[in-house]
C-alpha cells in the first residue's frame, strides 16, 4: 500500500514506463497474491476508466490483483453508481489515489461530438453514453460550428476528461473532503493506444507533478 497520492502515481508512472518499454514485471500476479487477497483488499488506486477493450488499467500500468478499484463504462460517464463505486474504493478500501483513464479514438468521445455537429442521435441505450459525455465537450462549440468541426480528436478528449476530474469532487463531498484533507488526489490520463503512454492531462489535489497543457 502506498501511503500519500504522490507515491501512488509514482507507481503507476513507473509501470505506464515499463509497459512503454515493453518490459512489465506483472507483479502480484502469483498464487502467493491469490490467497493474500482472498479476504480482503486494499487497493492503492481507483481508476475509472472506459470499457474500450483495449484500455485494461492492470495492464496499462502493470499492476496485480489488489492493487487497483476499477471502475468502468463506455466513455467514463459519471453516474450515481459511478460515484458510489468511487467512494467505496477511497472511503471504505483506503484508496489515496483517482485515476480518470481517458483514451485516444474514443468512440464515445466522438459520437458526442457528432451528435452536437449534426443533431445525429445514436440508437437505443447507446444515446444515454453520449448524453454523458456532451456535458464535458458542450462549452467547445462556443468557438463557433466551423472551430468545432474542425477540432482534433485529442481536443475533446482533454476537454472530456478534464471535466470529469473537476465533476467528482463537485459532486461528491466525500471525494472533496478526501482532496482538501490531503488524503486523495485525483488525476484525469491521457492513454495514447499507439505508444502505450499515459500522460498526466487535470489535476485535483497533489501528486508532484504538473499536467500537460
Amino acid at each position: 500500500m502506498r501511503s500519500t497520492p504522490t507515491e501512488s502515481w509514482s507507481a503507476l508512472r513507473a509501470g505506464n514506463a515499463r509497459f512503454v518499454r515493453d518490459e512489465m514485471e506483472h507483479p502480484s500476479q502469483d498464487t502467493t497474491r491469490r490467497h493474500e487477497t482472498a479476504l480482503s483488499q486494499h487497493p492503492f488506486g481507483v481508476v475509472f476508466g472506459c470499457s474500450d477493450s483495449r484500455v485494461a488499467s492492470e495492464l496499462i500500468f502493470d499492476q496485480g490483483l489488489g492493487d487497483l478499484f476499477v471502475v468502468r463504462n463506455a466513455g467514463h460517464v459519471v453516474d450515481p453508481a459511478v460515484l458510489g463505486s468511487i467512494e467505496f474504493g477511497v472511503e471504505l478500501l483506503g484508496a489515496n489515489l483517482v485515476v480518470v483513464l481517458g483514451h485516444s479514438s474514443c468512440g464515445a468521445v466522438a459520437a458526442a461530438a457528432r451528435t452536437l455537429r449534426t443533431g445525429e442521435e445514436p440508437p437505443g441505450f447507446v444515446r444515454a453514453v453520449t448524453d454523458g459525455v456532451i456535458p464535458s465537450i458542450v462549452g467547445l462549440t462556443a468557438q463557433g460550428p466551423e472551430a468545432f468541426a474542425a477540432m482534433d480528436e485529442k481536443v475533446l478528449l482533454r476537454e472530456h476528461v478534464r471535466h470529469t476530474v473537476t465533476t467528482l469532487p463537485a459532486y461528491s463531498a466525500a471525494l472533496r473532503a478526501a482532496v482538501d484533507e490531503g488524503r486523495c488526489a485525483i488525476v484525469g490520463v491521457e492513454y495514447d493506444l499507439r505508444d502505450g503512454a499515459a500522460r498526466l492531462v487535470a489535476l485535483e489535489g497533489e501528486v508532484g507533478e504538473t499536467p500537460v497543457s
